[in-house]
């Protein structure tokens, strides 16, 4: 019979140049049904140039119109209801047909098979023009990608042209859109219209559907796991959601938000084609009412908008956003702990637990905060000092070894160092301040010349000092002291000069065994 035929496929096998033997032999299907389907749609002048834009449903009844309708003996299921349930989490046809049956054996009225219920139900979705539930359900997915299509903005001071570039955003159920305006593709532009995405939505869905952007994705092998950039699966994890990627070159993957990506062009690029635009905010709000205007705009085949199905069937079923919106963060790999119990970051200092001097950390930085990790485990987390700061220092008391007080070098600590070496060191390190417009820039400098204590006996650092003040070098840094103690000038109280170099004291030609060089 030609009604178990898909006289769709047999169009499309057509028009592939098959015959109608070859049709049948390769789908299984009689010569006579395929044949009937081929003498049906000459008669009709349906062609799969018209075919391929119909339902299955459709094209068998433009060709057989009103064959194959009998009267059921069986009671009928609310269809729009069977339809409507299959939308929610963990809803089944076969739960569905269960509970169907359940009613029909109360009501003592026959029973429909398995088979037969899904065979109608599809039967029914393609009337009503709507796929079928079955794949895609209300809430639990959103596909993401950025348009390939851009747009412009103009400086209207310089005349200079910038691209603006789209994020596109669909739920494959409903079909809504979101669109997000962005002058660059970086991961933080990437993060922020998933922020944006989700306030405009009203809630969260279990899993985000992204191309494999390497703003989200830093590998997809065909054999093991997704690795997802640091950032990306945080924001995830802040909504709750999962990241599974597309395969790669397989954009049928994620099919709703790849014909967004066509509409969007339409709707909101070529829409716009006309207009100017000055400042991304004015851009923003123009694509937002050509948006509007997208989700609004009734469907060809299927009742209702994608607004209305939305707000009727999907936006119940989203999850509940986070108290706060996900705070974009930067990650920097494989700083070092210093001695001093503290990491540098933007030329200020943040302490880390002691037990971790020496030990390699990771950076996360936000608009605020300053988190540092150790592989998995959050070391600390600090304020971050105003960027026109340098030199400072933010710790932890709990950070400190126990019956130590550590605390960051000042002014009076160098000085009392000096102190302790030599009046002669004191008025060297007293030039280093003297030398800068902000103290702390002194701070390194005058530790360097301190620290060769540790190398050289103080009485000797001491003796260099005495000894470099008598040259014509006033502001004398650790370059000048360390050739000093290393040819041991300071214990003859001597020191090497020549004509030209006055920048610090160098080895003379008695050190070369004589002659000039």
């Amino acid at each position: 019979m030609v009604r178990r035929i898909k006289a769709k496929l047999v169009l499309q096998l057509r028009s592939q140049g098959l015959s109608g033997r070859a049709i049948a032999a390769g789908q299984g299907m009689s010569r006579h049904s395929v044949q009937a389907v081929i003498d049906a749609a000459e008669e009709a002048g349906l062609g799969w140039d018209r075919a391929e834009g119909m339902s299955d449903g459709q094209v068998y009844e433009v060709l057989f119109p009103g064959r194959g309708v009998r009267e059921s003996v069986f009671a009928q299921p609310d269809w729009g209801r069977v339809h409507r349930e299959l939308a929610r989490v963990g809803v089944t046809l076969r739960l569905l047909h269960q509970e169907y049956a359940d009613a029909a054996v109360r009501d003592r009225q026959p029973v429909m098979s398995y088979d037969r219920f899904c065979r109608l139900y599809a039967d029914y979705a393609a009337v009503l023009g709507a796929s079928s539930r079955v794949g895609h359900k209300a809430g639990r997915s959103v596909e993401v990608d950025w348009s390939g299509p851009t747009m412009e903005l103009l400086d209207p001071t310089t005349g200079e042209v910038s691209k603006v570039y789209l994020f596109v955003a669909c739920l494959p159920f409903s079909r809504f859109a979101f669109v997000q305006a962005s002058l660059d593709m970086r991961q933080e532009a990437w993060l922020r219209a998933h922020v944006a995405m989700f306030e405009f939505f009203g809630g969260t869905v279990p899993r985000i559907v992204p191309d494999n952007l390497k703003t989200g994705v830093i590998s997809h092998p065909r054999e093991g796991e997704v690795v997802l950039n640091d950032a990306y699966r945080e924001l995830a994890g802040h909504y709750s959601a999962a990241v599974l990627p597309g395969r790669v070159r397989h954009p049928k993957d994620k099919p709703s938000v790849e014909n967004t990506v066509a509409h969007v062009a339409t709707w909101v690029i070529a829409g716009l084609r006309s207009e100017t635009f000055t400042t991304l905010s004015g851009l923003q709000a123009r694509i937002r009412e050509r948006v509007d205007a997208y989700n609004t705009t009734p469907f060809q085949k299927r009742e209702g908008s994608r607004r209305s199905v939305f707000a009727s069937e999907e936006r119940p079923l989203l999850g509940t956003l986070p108290a706060a919106p996900f705070e974009i963060s930067q990650w920097v790999y494989g700083r070092k702990v210093g001695r001093n119990g503290h990491v540098v970051w933007s030329k200020n200092y943040y302490s880390v637990p002691f037990a971790h001097i020496g030990a390699k950390v990771d950076l996360r930085l936000t608009q605020s905060m300053i988190e540092i990790y150790r592989g998995d485990e959050r070391l600390a987390s600090h304020l971050l000092l105003p960027s026109n700061t340098s030199n400072k220092y933010r710790t932890n008391d709990a950070d400190l070894p126990e019956g130590r007080g550590w605390q960051p070098w000042d002014r009076t600590r160098i000085d009392a160092w000096a102190d302790r070496v030599g009046p002669a060191t004191k008025t060297v390190t007293d030039r280093v301040f003297e030398s800068v417009p902000i103290a702390e820039q002194a701070h390194d400098p005058a530790l360097a010349i301190l620290r060769l204590t540790r190398r050289f006996s103080p009485a000797r650092v001491e003796a260099a000092c005495q000894l470099a003040l008598r040259g014509p070098v006033r502001n004398i840094r650790y370059a000048h002291l360390r050739p000093i103690l290393d040819t041991g000038q300071d214990k003859t109280g001597q020191s090497v000069e020549t004509a030209d170099e006055v920048g610090g004291y160098v080895r003379g030609s008695d050190y070369y065994a004589g002659g000039t060089r």
